[in-house]
């Protein structure tokens, strides 16, 4: 199914947008995934401009968010990539993935490194992406591979 026309993502610029974004992550990642809050926020997390925070809004509903920053060596790391239970598999997820990756080569990345939730992992194989190793790691409790994409 695709994503509904009115949806919109949004490079976050504001406090109040931000506080948007974060909402879902709470939502996702504290209360559905049980992730210890104190694991979900950290130093990019303080303002609009502490990394390049994004939302997906669906009417005046922030339904995803996620955030990327400068990885070094020309990669952008994508993070708390989040959609809410009631929007997956509407592809909003892969509309706030779009909007991340023209952003990030925009800004000049070769490609991306994102950490996976093994459970997501799929959805970004979709995407193009690729497991790094084969090896599985455990952050904030949850299996997750190390994936990427270059881009030519």
């Amino acid at each position: 199914m695709e994503a509904d026309l009115e949806m919109e993502t949004v490079r976050v610029a504001t406090m109040e947008q931000l506080a948007e974004a974060l909402s879902v992550r709470r939502r996702v990642f504290v209360e559905e995934q049980g992730v210890p809050a104190e694991l979900e926020w950290d130093e990019y997390d303080a303002s609009p401009s502490a990394c390049r925070h994004f939302l997906v809004r669906d009417g005046d509903v922030a339904v995803a968010a996620g955030r990327w920053r400068d990885y070094g060596q020309g990669l952008a790391k994508f993070q708390r990539i989040a959609v809410l239970p009631s929007h997956r598999g509407r592809s909003v997820g892969r509309l706030l993935m779009q909007a991340m990756e023209e952003d990030a080569r925009g800004q000049g990345c070769l490609g991306v490194v994102l950490d996976a939730q093994l459970a997501a992992e799929p959805f970004y194989r979709k995407l193009g992406y690729a497991a790094k190793t084969g090896e599985t790691f455990w952050d904030a409790g949850i299996p997750h591979v190390r994936m990427g994409k270059i881009w030519t």
